[in-house]
């Protein structure tokens, strides 16, 4: 097949899952190509409500791209992660925190205000069931036709994947977490 031969896609829908480091950095880049390219970007986060490397940075830049970036953060902490899971919230707060920054990505991605909305850890949400895996499949279906979607965190459901267009398997071949040492700043969070 000849170069010319090939087409351009409007839009498309991303996935960076896998137990492997490297799915919000992956967005993060492509946050930053698509607002080099002049896109308007929503950056949708679930679960991570501590302050992170990701947050100092978006808020950096936000005066910078005005309008054309949307950073909403809504979650409450780590979920059913053992020991490292959010303490004293509840199962119905972890819920409805979830539904509602489901509820700014929904708006984010039918508004056709944004070329791309990424929903960082918005996987984690629907493996723990705090989103359900048909609120997933809606937020594909129902997004404008002009904005790419970017869908991160472990466990994508394997059933969703013919209704994406690129998915990448972040596969962990060594971490230091697993010989007990925590996350460190600037590389891990």
């Amino acid at each position: 097949m000849a170069f010319e031969d090939y087409k351009t896609k409007q839009s498309v829908v991303v996935v960076y899952t896998g137990e492997g480091k490297g799915k919000t950095s992956a967005s993060v880049g492509l946050m930053a190509r698509a607002l080099g390219s002049g896109w308007k970007v929503a950056f949708i986060q679930f679960i991570k409500h501590w302050d992170v490397g990701e947050h100092a940075f978006i808020h950096q830049i936000e005066p910078l791209f005005g309008k054309s970036l949307l950073f909403y953060k809504g979650g409450k902490g780590f979920y059913k992660a053992g020991e490292l899971s959010a303490k004293d919230v509840t199962e119905a707060e972890h819920k409805k925190a979830a539904q509602v920054t489901y509820s700014q990505a929904l708006k984010s991605v039918t508004s056709g205000k944004f070329d791309l909305v990424i929903c960082d850890e918005i996987n984690n949400t629907v493996h723990h069931k705090l989103i359900t895996k048909k609120q997933l499949a809606e937020l594909i279906k129902k997004r404008s036709p002009k904005t790419s979607l970017c869908l991160t965190g472990r466990d994508f459901p394997q059933d969703l994947l013919p209704k994406v267009d690129i998915a990448t398997n972040m596969t962990k071949i060594k971490h230091h977490f697993d010989q007990k040492f925590l996350a460190n700043k600037g590389i891990d969070f």
